[in-house]
């Protein structure tokens, strides 16, 4: 499939044609493990901070729950706000984390098989209602959980900001303006929006 991407992105668009060529082949690798539960924790977790802050509260998080990589929604009912509170998750946080947990042990938030047979919209739709849960949350878990082919995040910033050096353009593009744009990479904005992130970095990085 990978191949396949590839091949009609740069038939359909020679700018995306150079940026393969640049950076090189294709390393997304979805983490097919996790479960949809144990996803938008750990995106919550993340909102709003780096990387290496967010591994630290969610390190100690995890420390509640000896013996499990991570814990089932039921596992959250037998730990106390104080205790997540004090693993440095925000109020804001915790009351999302808690409906998330309520609405996976309901069903409202699906298994990882049940999930499977749902389109990206039914997904965005169904977990968008979990609070603290927005739009992009659930495209980053369409991305690198479930390896969805054809999403484009176009909120990310990441993403416009690598369209914006791949075209070699003085701001961003609208939202708006990159779906419209991204149309002709359909059905594989999946991988068109790896690699803007990717021109991204290397924009970040600067000259070598």
């Amino acid at each position: 499939m990978n191949d396949i991407a590839l091949e009609h992105l740069g038939k359909v668009d020679p700018v995306m044609r150079r940026v393969i060529r640049e950076i090189g082949p294709c390393t997304l690798e979805p983490e097919a493990r996790r479960s949809p539960f144990e996803s938008l924790i750990r995106a919550v977790a993340h909102q709003q901070l780096h990387g290496k802050a967010a591994e630290t509260i969610l390190g100690r998080f995890l420390a509640h729950f000896p013996g499990r990589r991570f814990p089932r929604p039921a596992d959250l009912t037998a730990v106390p706000d104080e205790a997540i509170r004090a693993a440095g998750f925000s109020g804001a946080k915790l009351r999302a984390i808690r409906d998330i947990a309520d609405k996976a042990l309901t069903g409202a938030v699906p298994t990882a098989r049940r999930i499977q047979r749902l389109s990206d919209e039914e997904i965005i739709e169904c977990l968008t209602e979990c609070r603290g849960v927005g739009r992009w949350t659930v495209e980053m878990l369409l991305i690198f959980q479930l390896g969805r082919p054809d999403v484009l995040p176009a909120d990310d910033f990441g993403v416009r900001e690598g369209f914006k050096h791949a075209f070699k353009l003085p701001a961003q593009p609208r939202p708006k303006e990159l779906l419209a744009y991204g149309e002709r990479w359909a059905p594989h904005r999946t991988t068109a929006a790896w690699y803007l992130w990717r021109v991204a970095d290397r924009a970040k990085a600067g000259p070598k």
